[in-house]
């Protein structure tokens, strides 16, 4: 069968069973006009729209998006084409949104902003930096921090590390992949615990396994935020960064392009104890890590994001029911534990760590944390709470990541992706790129920087992330949406296919590809889910009139 018979045959089923909008990159459309000039279809399904950008929309589901994704979208038509609209913070070079219309840098002075149609210099003409080295303070301590203080000071930057709470304990699930272990050199005795089996529990308890394709090497590192981001930070301060038990309050603008940032910030000794003091610092550039509320960000007017509530209970439950957990992670999925999102139960070194998320019923997160508790009540009976956490997580990157000398990473940047809520490797990618940007535009810390390079690492995060967040983000709005659809997804983890394909990607973060023939069935019994879950949906419904 040839692709376009392909693209014909998926496209005339889809039609009968999709509601969801996603956007198709205009040169599929060019490559192949005949999937709309050779369908008998009613023209509605097909409703062309035009944009600011050249793209055109069609009502197509999420499925055939990932199969042209993969089998025709090449990463650079990808990013020429497409508008981001659901992510419109994911943009090349430009500081307008989607709409067109400029963002305001009210910060700023008149010497750094420049107009809608410009493109910044790269930072070799800067001027070199005298007596000193490039100064640059990286506001927030965890992952993103830490590894990128660690990446300035190795690279000859003068580095003020500022963190408030040097014993933070995030409610995180704690879930890292295979390869941040070796690209971060992590030491194995930071992992709590080693993850090579888990289960996915449908909203009717239908449980699937999951890591039958796990090689015997393979595994997913559960750790604890406070020992991890301790651990960043503390291999940062070894190689050179000047680490600051402090709260950043706010900064004032440079009065030229090479004046300095100031910073204000309270600080903690031994000498004030817990009130602190006010202080100042002077500083080249700025990498704001400091998280979903970043104070940073607003200082740039980064804009606002929706953003999701996690809520997390760490359990101390007895050594024999903790021996279930030894090696095994739980998700749940299902309206009762969650709206638009999952439950889980993570293993840590003596306990459990059980939550949920929301970003649609938030005021309900604690009856949806009671209903995690309750689907997983006889594997954690007799536990003891010694611990409760809640945090904001942002669901989707900020419109503006990037002003000045100033720059966005981690939460603070939005880099937390949809459908798995998985946020700690981008962070700590997101924090090396950033630094490593800098290291090489100011030459080792010997020239100033410049907006111009720090947008580099902008264009090599968006280019390289891109698609994993708007693949994730169409998995969530396609199988999140009810009961139905949540059974649907679970039946499809069964698959050993999708089960080697999420865990290649997930374990090793590229993009791996697959086999056509494997996806064109994983398609065809995904569809086939997707109405069984459909019927399902309606035969409820008529249950409930």
């Amino acid at each position: 069968m040839t692709a376009t018979a392909c693209i014909v045959t998926l496209l005339k089923i889809n039609a009968l069973i999709s509601h969801c909008k996603v956007r198709m990159p205009i040169h599929i459309i060019k490559k192949y006009p005949s999937t709309l000039s050779m369908t008998n279809l009613n023209p509605q399904f097909f409703p062309i729209q035009r944009f600011s950008t050249p793209c055109i929309s069609q009502t197509i589901s999420p499925i055939l998006y990932l199969f042209f994704l993969v089998h025709f979208c090449s990463p650079l038509p990808i990013m020429a084409s497409l508008s981001f609209k659901t992510f419109v913070g994911l943009r090349q070079s430009s500081d307008t949104y989607s709409s067109g219309h400029v963002l305001p840098v009210k910060n700023l002075p008149a010497a750094q902003r420049t107009s809608r149609g410009l493109r910044i210099v790269a930072g070799k003409f800067s001027p070199k930096v005298s007596g000193r080295n490039l100064r640059v303070a990286v506001v927030g301590g965890g992952p993103a921090g830490g590894s990128a203080a660690e990446t300035l000071a190795k690279g000859g930057v003068e580095t003020f590390l500022i963190e408030r709470k040097l014993d933070n304990c995030k409610p995180c699930g704690g879930a890292i992949p295979l390869c941040m272990v070796g690209e971060f050199d992590l030491p194995l005795d930071i992992i709590d615990r080693r993850v090579t089996k888990m289960k996915m529990i449908s909203p009717s308890n239908v449980a699937v396994d999951i890591g039958q394709t796990l090689k015997p090497h393979e595994y997913i590192g559960m750790v604890r935020r406070e020992v991890l981001d301790a651990y960043l930070r503390e291999r940062a301060a070894a190689s050179g960064a000047s680490v600051i038990n402090g709260l950043f309050l706010k900064m004032d603008a440079p009065k030229g392009p090479s004046a300095p940032y100031v910073l204000h910030y309270t600080g903690y000794d031994s000498k004030t104890g817990g009130v602190g003091d006010r202080r100042t610092l002077e500083v080249d550039a700025v990498i704001g890590a400091d998280g979903a509320n970043s104070r940073v960000a607003k200082f740039i007017g980064a804009g606002d994001y929706d953003y999701a509530i996690a809520f997390q209970e760490r359990i101390k439950i007895p050594d024999d029911k903790m021996a279930y957990y030894e090696n095994l992670a739980e998700m749940y999925v299902g309206d009762d534990v969650s709206p638009d999102f999952y439950g889980w139960v993570f293993p840590k070194c003596d306990h459990v760590a059980v939550g949920t998320g929301t970003v649609t019923h938030k005021s309900d997160i604690k009856k949806f944390q009671l209903a995690t508790r309750l689907r997983a009540k006889d594997k954690i009976l007799g536990g003891k709470i010694i611990r409760v956490e809640a945090h904001p997580i942002p669901e989707h990157p900020r419109p503006r990541r990037l002003a000045g000398r100033v720059a966005l990473v981690g939460d603070a940047a939005g880099y937390v992706t949809k459908c798995s809520g998985e946020g700690i490797y981008f962070a700590a990618k997101s924090g090396r790129m950033c630094a490593e940007a800098i290291v090489e535009g100011s030459e080792n810390g010997k020239r100033m920087v410049d907006e111009g390079d720090l947008r580099k690492y902008l264009e090599k995060w968006d280019k390289t992330y891109w698609p994993t967040y708007k693949v994730l983000d169409v998995l969530q709005k396609v199988f999140y949406r009810s009961n139905p659809a949540r059974e649907a997804f679970v039946e499809m983890c069964a698959d050993e296919y999708v089960q080697k394909m999420t865990f290649d990607s997930y374990l090793y973060k590229k993009v791996v590809p697959g086999n056509p023939l494997e996806d064109l069935k994983l398609a065809v019994n995904t569809i086939g889910s997707l109405v069984r879950a459909n019927a399902l949906r309606r035969e409820m419904d008529k249950l409930t009139l």
